[in-house]
């Protein structure tokens, strides 16, 4: 029997250019021991796939929307099939309570912290939804590009996250949706355009100020939207986008991809918890 020869090449981790498994450090970006098995752990390689992140991303978020639709039908409560269509296809708050929506109530009243990392993934109508995803849809892609998809995570994830814990701060009772890490995305390219200057950085800058100035009126004139966690989201990305750095002054590093794997493992946790949350009230109820 035959021994398979072990592999002797593999593609960086961190610049993905194809090196030898022994060297000590990447002759091409510097990263430090690229051959390690925690470098190469499939998770922190799939963070590096931009297409992957992006289905991923736009997948939980369809997935725990079905599920919260699921679980208000399986608890007797409405969804909305009749009536305003703006609330077509509706959750129920009870239900969006125990999965993860944040705010004064779940917090305060129940204890849930983990709902300013949980509420990110939820949302209260098939309008709601469809916004939030084509909205990050259209920024995510620039953001990977010039950020990079390790720094994409990191952005989309402590942005939203902030971006509850300033509407929480500010006293808002109950809130969803993915548009405070949306609008991370947005204070992130803001900053970008700021920032990097010249003819292409001063053209996002513009584009970009447009967005601002869209949320700030659709905010004012949309009644229930979380004005809070937009203004919060904004200015949290702008924050994490200066202390990160973006690729053409700095590139992704190890610190990075240990905050994305971070980010990513704080998500699975607190969406996990709203699920055992709704399922273990889903059971009283129906009881």
């Amino acid at each position: 029997m035959t021994r398979k020869p072990s592999r002797t090449s593999l593609l960086c981790p961190n610049c993905r250019r194809l090196i030898s498994n022994d060297e000590p450090s990447c002759p091409y970006c510097g990263i430090r021991k690229p051959g390690s098995g925690l470098k190469n752990n499939a998770m922190v390689r799939g963070m590096s796939d931009p297409d992957l992140i992006f289905k991923v991303i736009i997948g939980i978020n369809v997935v725990m929307y079905v599920a919260s639709l699921v679980v208000s039908v399986l608890r007797g409560e409405s969804v909305g099939l009749t009536g305003n269509p703006l609330s077509f296809f509706s959750p129920s708050n009870e239900t969006l309570l125990f999965l993860g929506a944040s705010g004064v109530a779940p917090i305060n009243g129940l204890g849930y912290w983990w709902s300013l990392v949980a509420a990110n993934w939820l949302h209260g109508s098939i309008l709601h939804i469809v916004f939030n995803m084509l909205a990050f849809r259209n920024l995510a892609p620039f953001v990977m590009r010039e950020f990079g998809t390790y720094r994409l995570v990191i952005i989309f994830t402590l942005g939203g996250t902030l971006s509850y814990l300033v509407s929480y701060l500010a006293g808002v009772d109950l809130t969803i949706g993915a548009s405070g890490a949306v609008c991370a995305l947005v204070g992130a390219a803001l900053y970008f355009g700021k920032n990097r200057g010249g003819a292409y950085g001063n053209a996002v800058y513009r584009q970009v100020s447009g967005w601002v100035v869209s949320l700030a009126l659709f905010g004012f004139i949309v009644p229930g939207i979380n004005n809070w966690a937009h203004g919060g989201g904004i200015i949290a990305g702008a924050g994490l986008a200066w202390a990160l750095g973006y690729l053409e002054r700095k590139r992704e590093s190890q610190r990075d991809k240990f905050l994305a794997l971070l980010c990513g493992s704080v998500t699975a946790v607190s969406i996990l918890l709203g699920i055992f949350t709704a399922a273990t009230t889903m059971h009283v109820h129906i009881r």
